[in-house]
């Protein structure tokens, strides 16, 4: 009786180990992956060149974990090729979906094609892409930079109402080619057109780093006399530029007067000190969201092509309000 039992026994467990190896619940469809019923992302990040970066990156980990699902994190150090690779090596281990925020809106179709062949969903985050075939990816999750460049446009055209004089203007611009560079050029471009009073006379990339943004800044100083304005892409390139003005014996907020983009700590610091003169938000916690549309995307639910989040800007008196419950 015992042989019979420990047959019948033994029986059904090489059942069990043979439907396993056929592609039932231990493996996902055939494709070799364990199916754990846990999500693997694959997120391809530009870098680390600023506080804002540091923030965004920090909050998708951090959801991430929150959410269960396994992170495959990469740092492409701002350059295009770093992140192919790391989106190529993401699609040969067979995640489930991949996120990236792109250094540089164009050359994407390719590896997109690529991710999109192989049946993996790919979400682009805090950057957009300029491909014509949307297919490519699912959703975009961000900002709108044209319209916080015309935030920082609309200000400087109310401070300077009523006043006739030219108003010189220089520009730090963001990484060449990206999309926050474009688009909060042209956004801001947009909106003082209208009043030929405002001139950019000098406008040139700072990559988004604070080091870039004080070199161009004492170039900027060097070659043009009398600077009124300083608009920064981002609140980095903004400090190292005030760090040049303070250099050159003149005074940041007062004598040259300063609007940025981001709201980062350091930055609304400078802001309640007077000078920085105004700050347009660009939030960097898009974690919590993006693992929220990563769910729903695998789930087969319908989501929106674009994903915005929501922002304010801030005058120095409203960063000292929030400056003791800033996250970042």
């Amino acid at each position: 009786m015992l042989k019979k039992w420990s047959a019948a026994v033994l029986s059904g467990l090489l059942v069990v180990g043979a439907l396993s190896a056929c592609g039932g619940e231990g493996d996902d469809a055939g494709s070799g992956k364990k199916d754990d019923g846990k999500i693997t992302m694959g997120f391809a990040q530009v870098g680390a060149e600023s506080g804002w970066r540091t923030a965004n990156t920090k909050s998708v980990q951090e959801a991430a974990t929150a959410a269960g699902i396994d992170l495959k994190f990469s740092d492409a150090q701002q350059k295009q090729e770093n992140q192919i690779k790391a989106i190529r090596s993401y699609i040969a281990q067979k995640v489930d979906i991949i996120a990236f925020s792109p250094v540089v809106e164009s050359g994407w179709d390719t590896v997109l094609k690529e991710a999109k062949d192989a049946k993996i969903p790919v979400i682009l985050t805090d950057r957009a892409v300029d491909s014509k075939d949307t297919s490519l990816y699912k959703t975009f999750i961000g900002s709108d930079f044209v319209l916080e460049g015309k935030k920082a446009g609309e200000w400087l055209v109310k401070e300077y109402t009523g006043k006739t004089d030219t108003v010189n203007i220089v520009e730090l611009q963001g990484t060449t080619g990206s999309a926050p560079a474009n688009d909060r050029k042209s956004g801001f471009a947009d909106v003082i057109k209208a009043d030929p009073k405002f001139k950019v006379i000098a406008s040139q990339t700072g990559d988004f780093t604070r080091a870039k943004g004080k070199e161009v800044m004492e170039a900027f100083l060097k070659a043009n006399p009398k600077i009124d304005v300083l608009y920064a892409h981002n609140d980095d390139m903004g400090l190292g530029a005030i760090e040049a003005i303070v250099a050159a014996g003149k005074k940041p907020g007062v004598d040259i007067k300063i609007i940025t983009v981001d709201a980062v700590k350091d930055g609304m610091t400078a802001l309640s000190e007077g000078k920085i003169n105004y700050i347009v938000e660009c939030s960097p916690l898009l974690g919590p969201q993006l693992m929220d549309l990563a769910k729903k995307v695998l789930a087969g639910e319908t989501i929106p092509q674009r994903v915005l989040t929501e922002e304010t800007t801030f005058t120095p008196e409203q960063a000292k309000a929030a400056l003791p419950n800033r996250k970042y």
